[in-house]
């Protein structure tokens, strides 16, 4: 009898809640500078907001988004550089 041993890899997906509070934005536009692959100005009321690709909730007062790991850099940076304190971010478990 012969046994065979295999490894597998299993690589978990991290994912991250991004919080835009569109009511605090000033609308100033250095999120989607910074990071434009999560965030845009919107349409509606000149606000950012979470970028279609990523946006799972949204009005004209919050959007919400789910962004994959290598984009938390990119967001944190514009979360930081924000002058109203209007992005949060924090891990999906």
């Amino acid at each position: 009898m012969r046994i065979i041993t295999a490894w597998v890899r299993v690589e978990v997906m991290v994912k991250y809640r991004v919080t835009v509070d569109r009511s605090a934005c000033i609308g100033c536009g250095v999120a989607p500078t910074v990071c434009g692959k999560v965030f845009m100005l919107g349409t509606d009321n000149g606000k950012n907001r979470v970028v279609p690709k990523y946006e799972v909730d949204g009005n004209e007062d919050v959007s919400v988004g789910e962004i994959p790991e290598e984009l938390l850099d990119c967001v944190k940076t514009a979360a930081e550089s924000c002058p109203a304190s209007a992005i949060k971010v924090e891990r999906i478990d």
